[in-house]
């Protein structure tokens, strides 16, 4: 009798901490995840609604990037700025800037995260007809991943990496509609990114680079990208993996949907193990209604999270 009840305590005791440890190591992940601000970061995202459409050759445009190079300034170690000057294919020569903000630059392994911060000058999947001359307001397709990014600074300045790690603001991803010809020089898309490409730091080789477009849906789900698993699926599967280990499994899905020309497909091309973090079933992609109550603070906190814990 002794015995029996002293197997049921062992047995009650080993219940309980099968079922604490999970809990504490939720708890923990949550306490390493909260170094992202979702709210802040949603903060960034109204900052950059409140320039108007950032398309490039205008005054949005402009006050929009010297904004983001001053939030760089504040938290990066070292700030590049990549000038551009593009000439489209109807001859007009666009004035373009690159954001390359780098932690720990003389550190060896190095990790990329990159999102365009450029918005399209038409939305031309609009329904309304008249609207498709109207520029795209960006919300998510553009706003979002930069709200990323600058709240992933803030949380490097407040505890620096232990890797190297490299954000870069790709400007002219969405001007112009050659897409079918985007690899060739007059091509007016992914501008930013090409040019990156062509013009990395010497010997520039990162352990792998992550891209994050239209990430704040208030309806989120991210599926695998089909270039990215093609060509970098080791990637795909480590950061589908944090993210479940952050307890993201019902938003980060398994499985092939999208397959995308973006601006890891340039990366791609230079040999840079790239992906694409992209919530690609988004209603209002490239449409006037690209708004910012299509987004929220906690979709931004879900991808801020993963962004981080991998350079951690």
């Amino acid at each position: 009798m002794t015995i029996r009840k002293s197997r049921l305590a062992r047995a009650a005791t080993c219940l309980a901490l099968a079922l604490l440890v999970p809990a504490c190591g939720a708890r923990e992940r949550a306490g390493r995840a909260r170094e992202f601000g979702g709210t802040r970061a949603f903060g960034y995202l109204e900052q950059q609604m409140q320039f108007g459409p950032r398309i490039p050759g205008t005054t949005g445009h402009e006050r929009a990037g010297d904004w983001i190079l001053q939030r760089l300034r504040a938290t990066a170690d070292t700030v590049v700025v990549q000038e551009i000057a593009f000439k489209t294919r109807t001859h007009q020569i666009l004035r373009l800037r690159n954001f390359f903000a780098r932690f720990r630059p003389a550190a060896a392994e190095r990790v990329l995260f990159l999102a365009h911060w450029d918005t399209r000058p038409h939305a031309d999947q609009s329904q309304n007809l008249g609207q498709q001359r109207l520029p795209v307001p960006g919300a998510n397709d553009g706003a979002s991943g930069v709200a990323v990014l600058l709240g992933v600074a803030d949380a490097l300045k407040a505890k620096p990496p232990a890797l190297g790690v490299d954000l870069l603001f790709t400007d002219g991803e969405d001007y112009g509609t050659s897409w079918s010809v985007w690899e060739a020089d007059t091509s007016d898309v992914l501008i930013g990114s090409r040019y990156f490409a062509a013009h990395q730091p010497p010997g520039y080789q990162p352990l792998f680079a992550v891209l994050f477009d239209m990430v704040a849906d208030k309806d989120q789900q991210f599926y695998y990208e089909g270039n990215s698993q093609a060509f970098a699926p080791e990637v795909v599967d480590r950061v589908w993996r944090t993210a479940t280990d952050l307890g993201y499994g019902r938003t980060f899905l398994p499985g092939v949907k999208p397959t995308l020309t973006d601006d890891h497909v340039a990366l791609q091309k230079a040999g840079i193990h790239a992906i694409d973090v992209v919530d690609f079933d988004y209603p209002y992609w490239h449409t006037t209604d690209d708004t910012i109550d299509k987004v929220s603070a906690a979709s931004l906190q879900v991808v801020g999270d993963v962004a981080v814990a991998l350079v951690r």
